[in-house]
C-alpha cells in the first residue's frame, strides 16, 4: 500500500503540473487568428525583402515554396508516422517504469537483505551505512532537481513579466520543464518561446526574450546545476561538470541524468574503502577551514625550507 501511495503520489503531482501547462496551452490557442496574421504580414515582407536584395521575383518565389512544400509533405508524412510509433514506445516504456519502480519499491527490504548477504558478516554494518548515504544521496538528488526547475521557471517569469509578455507564466514554466532536459530542452523551450512572442508582440520582445533566455541557460548551467544540484550530492563543482559531459558521452541524455548521482553513490563507496578514501575525497566538496589554514600554511614553510 505504501509502494502504491507514493507512486500515485508522483503520478498526481505530474498530472497537476501537466494540467497548468494544458490551460495555459488553452488561452494561448485564443491569440491564433493574431498569430496568423502575423505570419502573413512577417511573410509578405520576408518575400518583399528577398525580391529587393537577390532579385526574384514573386512568381518564382511561390514556384520554389511550392516545390518545397510538396517535398516537405512527403517527408512530413513519413515522420508523422516514426512520430507515432516513438509515442506509443514513450507510453509502453513509461508504463514499464511504473511496474519496476513499484516492485523494487515492494521488495526492497528483499534487495536489501540480498546486498547485505553478498558482503562478509564483518562488513555488514558499513554495508548499511553506504545504503544508507545512497538513499539519502537519491532523495537529495530529487529535491536538487526540483530545485533547479523552480528557480529557472521563477527566473524565466520574472524576465519575461518584465519584458512585457503576454504569456509570461506559460512561458516560463516551458522554460523550467524543458530545462530539465540536457542541451535540448533549452533550445527547444528557446524556439517555443521566441515562436509565442512572436505572435504575441514585437522584433524588439523577441530580442530580448532571446536574451533573456540565454541569460538564465548560462546562470543554471554555471552556477544553479552544479551548486545547487551538485551541492545536494555532496559533489564539487569541477566533477559535477565533468560528470554532466562525460556522461553525455558515454549514455547520452540519460547518461546527464545519471551521472551525478553515480558520481556521489561512487563517492560515498569510496569514503568507506580504505585505499580509495583519497579518491573520494577528491570527488567531494570540503572546504578548508580556519583551524586547517594553520596547518596548511606549516606545511607550506616546512616544503619551502626543504627545499
Amino acid at each position: 500500500m505504501s509502494s502504491m501511495i507514493a507512486l500515485l503520489s508522483l503520478v498526481l503531482g505530474i498530472s497537476a503540473v501537466f494540467t497548468l501547462l494544458g490551460s495555459q496551452v488553452t488561452k494561448l490557442a485564443q491569440d491564433w487568428p493574431a498569430f496568423k496574421s502575423q505570419v502573413i504580414s512577417a511573410t509578405a515582407d520576408l518575400q518583399r525583402w528577398i525580391s529587393i536584395t537577390f532579385h526574384i521575383n514573386a512568381d518564382e518565389q511561390i514556384s520554389y515554396l511550392t516545390d518545397s512544400a510538396t517535398k516537405a509533405v512527403d517527408t512530413g508524412t513519413t515522420l508523422l508516422g516514426m512520430t507515432l510509433l516513438s509515442v506509443s514506445s514513450i507510453l509502453l516504456f513509461l508504463l514499464f517504469i511504473f511496474l519496476y519502480t513499484f516492485f523494487i519499491l515492494l521488495h526492497r527490504r528483499l534487495l536489501l537483505k540480498f546486498i547485505v548477504s553478498v558482503f562478509s558478516e564483518q562488513h555488514t554494518a558499513t554495508v548499511y551505512e553506504v545504503v544508507g548515504q545512497v538513499q539519502y544521496i537519491v532523495k537529495k538528488y530529487i529535491v536538487g532537481l526540483f530545485l533547479q526547475m523552480l528557480l529557472v521557471t521563477l527566473l524565466s517569469c520574472i524576465a519575461f513579466w518584465a519584458i512585457g509578455i503576454k504569456y509570461a507564466f506559460l512561458l516560463g514554466l516551458i522554460t523550467g520543464l524543458f530545462n530539465l532536459i540536457p542541451y535540448i530542452g533549452i533550445v527547444t523551450a528557446l524556439l517555443l518561446t521566441v515562436l509565442i512572442t512572436f505572435a504575441t508582440a514585437t522584433t524588439t520582445d523577441i530580442l530580448f526574450v532571446l536574451v533573456a533566455v540565454i541569460a538564465i541557460h548560462l546562470v543554471d548551467s554555471n552556477y544553479i546545476m552544479p551548486k545547487i544540484v551538485g551541492s545536494k550530492v555532496k559533489i564539487n563543482t569541477l566533477i559535477a561538470l565533468l560528470g554532466l559531459v562525460l556522461g553525455e558521452m558515454i549514455w547520452g541524455i540519460t547518461g546527464m541524468f545519471l551521472s551525478i548521482p553515480v558520481i556521489a553513490i561512487i563517492k560515498v563507496i569510496f569514503d568507506r574503502v580504505e585505499g580509495l578514501k583519497p579518491w573520494g575525497m577528491v570527488l567531494g566538496d570540503e572546504e578548508v577551514t580556519l583551524e586547517q589554514v594553520p596547518v596548511i600554511e606549516k606545511v607550506s614553510d616546512i616544503t619551502t625550507n626543504d627545499s
